[in-house]
């Protein structure tokens, strides 16, 4: 995308970045802001560690921009002098953009490549070691839930950033399992300091009593030997929205030791979350926990409440398919393989199927029809769900 700023800027194209919500959560450890002021941090960051030279629209804390673009995580659009759109992409892709602006506005004398760019990057802040405390599984399909941030009395930043997820059961049915995440936000540069109490998870009533529809309602980060870390603070609790208000949201209150080297500083946070129990379309969808395993003993392992039996994955057979795309849905995520005898095979794509081409990680509107594959997929309940995927050639010559 630099290098097509860099030909295309002198002849009178605007480029703007529009930052959104964060489609992955957890990438590189940055978390969804709380605040208009920590959006544009976040702007601020993406220029020191990318190095870019394109200038930022930011968006409103209520999303406007996302959701009048279509809610898209990187979608790209060509918008002309009388203000209509010429182009419009759902995934951002800078060789089609090229070719798209070739046409409109012109050829370049000389293409600017990637390595004429000589960007000044740097990499994301880290301020203390990460793996020291094992993730834990979540349950698959959990929904992320819209919260409400209320600061103490110090008028702290949420240094540690809560994500709460419920699964399909407790928002239907009203009783199931919550996830509830703590997460450093790597904007205030702070670890958690081992060397004072844990971080503490209380689940209260209005009157600041244990709330009984949450089992256990006080939950305990581990004890960890090493004396500071930045792995997120995470637990599995079971809910039961039908003792009282079922609507009634969540109190969370949470307090914790938060340091900053830089400054030379540690304090304590006292902090409170509201939780609802409804699903929140702009919270993205984080990976950083999945496929992480349970932990086996040590730090951070949690034992499961009382009666509570997290679900367990189905063995899946996994089965080969061989073929070339003969359709792409993108926004279904559905392709259809014809193999070498002509059978058509519909495909569903689920979010975190893996596809490889060229052994980097693409994304599904990155599929052309034609496009050679070697599929590993399974069943389940009558739907062939895609775990990984080859685009062949393996290697460009």
């Amino acid at each position: 995308m630099e290098t097509v700023y860099r030909d295309y800027a002198p002849k009178g194209v605007q480029f703007l970045y529009v930052y959104k919500a964060l489609a992955h959560p957890e990438l590189n450890g940055y978390v969804q802001p709380f605040t208009l002021q920590e959006r544009l941090m976040h702007i601020r960051e993406a220029k020191r560690t990318l190095g870019t030279q394109i200038e930022w629209i930011c968006d409103s804390m209520d999303n406007q921009i996302k959701h009048a673009f279509g809610d898209a995580p990187n979608s790209e659009f060509i918008i002309g002098p009388d203000g209509r759109i010429v182009v419009r992409r759902a995934w951002s892709d800078p060789r089609q953009l090229r070719a798209d602006l070739e046409r409109l506005v012109g050829p370049v004398e000389r293409i600017t490549r990637v390595e004429d760019l000589d960007l000044p990057t740097a990499p994301p802040p880290q301020a203390a070691p990460k793996g020291i405390v094992p993730r834990i599984r979540r349950p698959a399909n959990l929904v992320p839930l819209k919260q409400q941030p209320i600061a103490g009395e110090k008028k702290l930043p949420f240094y540690v950033k809560l994500r709460a997820e419920a699964d399909q059961a407790l928002l239907r049915e009203g009783s199931g399992t919550l996830y509830v995440g703590f997460h450093l936000d790597p904007l205030y540069h702070v670890h958690w300091n081992n060397k004072a109490r844990p971080i503490v998870v209380r689940f209260v009533t209005e009157d600041d009593q244990p709330d009984p529809r949450v089992e256990p309602n006080v939950l305990k980060g581990p004890e960890v030997d090493e004396p500071a870390d930045i792995d997120p603070r995470e637990f599995l609790v079971r809910v039961d929205r039908s003792q009282g208000n079922r609507d009634a949201s969540l109190r969370v209150k949470v307090a914790y030791f938060a340091c900053n080297d830089e400054q030379g500083w540690c304090l304590p946070v006292s902090q409170e979350y509201r939780v609802f129990f409804e699903a929140d379309r702009d919270a993205g969808r984080a990976r950083g926990g999945r496929g992480s395993g349970p932990a086996r003993g040590g730090p951070g392992t949690r034992p499961a409440p009382p009666g509570f039996r997290p679900p367990r994955p189905a063995l899946a057979r996994f089965r080969p398919l061989s073929g070339r795309l003969a359709e792409v849905d993108a926004e279904k995520r559905r392709i259809t393989v014809q193999t070498r005898d002509g059978t058509k095979i519909e495909l569903q794509v689920p979010d975190d199927a893996m596809l490889i081409r060229n052994r980097r990680r693409i994304t599904i509107e990155q599929l052309r029809r034609g496009d050679p594959v070697r599929i590993r997929y399974h069943e389940d309940r009558g739907r062939r769900l895609v775990r990984g995927m080859m685009v062949l050639p393996l290697f460009e010559r």
